[in-house]
């Protein structure tokens, strides 16, 4: 593992990123694991295995199986149109639960980084006026339900919006109660930014694109000092937790990846595990890069599937190797670092390690 750890280091050492944290995982151990570089810049506090950080749109896969859940319980079904339960919304009647979990609904996703509010605004915030607002402003289906792919954020907000109707219960304490705590996570996941001294601080590269065009891109408020090349962005809370509001660490993702590698699952029945990384299909049977809560990707011949999520001064990814039962997170704590490739790499260690898959 020390090209891997070699690997890793240098992405801090060249600035990719202030701090980082990668672990990898089997079905029952962790394989291997690292924690480099700073939590926070300007007073050099390291980045250790419990400094938490944003996931953003990683929470999106997590939401998925909150779903599948309610599913595998009947409480609702997959080919439910979403108007069955959100009659207000404004896209009709044609989308289903399965066109929102593979993003196939045709919502439309606008640009969602102004979706944000400030740690201290917290308290008084009315998530639901806000996904209303957005609605408001984008009323219209960008294509037929069903005829194509197309990533959209506002159709994981409205799944959050599903569980909440469907379980009588915030949608935060919900997940909490049955995806985190069966996994043993709720120490190292949740919804809400933990005490500055364990919490991450995420940056932007000072003179990137990003970084000159954050006044207009984010609300002013959010961006802190600067450090040498880096521009600290606040403490904050993405408007909707179901398409980006998980913070923690990546061993708090590793346990769920840990599940999902295992022959049975904690969270949900088999027949639903296998339906969680099933491939999707378009209404003409054409395949989709995704399953119901995963991308899907080949990479040299290696299956993959992953969650990618990135925002406001964090940038993550998960993967999981079906055929290689290995599960990586990568958490870093700078927007613009290209965290695909460097799991690549780094992955690539790790796989090279492993026996062959018979």
């Amino acid at each position: 593992m020390d090209q891997a750890a070699s690997l890793l280091r240098a992405a801090v050492a060249r600035g990719r990123c202030p701090g980082l944290q990668y672990i990898a995982v089997d079905r029952s151990r962790t394989l291997f694991e690292l924690h480099a570089g700073l939590a926070d810049v300007a007073t050099r506090r390291p980045v250790v295995s419990g400094s938490t950080m944003m996931a953003y749109s990683m929470s999106k896969t997590l939401t998925a199986a909150a779903v599948l859940q309610l599913a595998g319980e009947s409480r609702l079904g997959l080919d439910d149109p979403v108007a069955r339960h959100l009659p207000w919304q404004p896209y009709g009647g044609r989308i289903t639960m399965r066109q929102l979990l593979a993003h196939t609904s045709g919502i439309p996703n606008p640009f969602p980084l102004r979706w944000v509010h400030a740690a201290s605004a917290h308290a008084a915030f009315d998530e639901a006026t806000a996904l209303r607002d957005v609605l408001a402003r984008h009323p219209r289906l960008a294509f037929e339900p069903g005829s194509r792919f197309a990533y959209s954020n506002v159709g994981y907000w409205l799944l959050g919006a599903i569980v909440e109707r469907v379980t009588g219960r915030a949608f935060a304490a919900h997940v909490a109660e049955h995806v985190l705590d069966p996994l043993g996570a709720t120490r190292e996941l949740g919804y809400s930014v933990p005490e500055p001294r364990t919490h991450a601080h995420g940056y932007l590269e000072r003179y990137s694109m990003f970084g000159v065009l954050a006044p207009w891109l984010i609300d002013r408020e959010l961006i802190g000092g600067t450090t040498g090349r880096w521009v600290e962005i606040r403490p904050h809370y993405v408007n909707g937790p179901a398409f980006g509001g998980l913070v923690g660490t990546a061993g708090g993702f590793a346990r769920f990846l840990k599940d999902q590698l295992a022959p049975h699952s904690v969270l949900f029945d088999d027949r639903t595990k296998a339906l969680f990384v099933e491939p999707q299909r378009t209404r003409d049977g054409r395949t989709v890069p995704m399953t119901l809560g995963w991308h899907v990707r080949g990479n040299g011949g290696v299956r993959q599937l992953y969650k990618e999520g990135g925002g406001g001064g964090f940038h993550c990814m998960m993967r999981l190797y079906p055929d290689h039962g290995l599960g990586s997170v990568l958490m870093t704590n700078a927007t613009g670092n290209d965290v695909s490739s460097l799991l690549d790499a780094v992955d690539g260690e790790i796989l090279a390690a492993r026996p062959a898959p018979s």
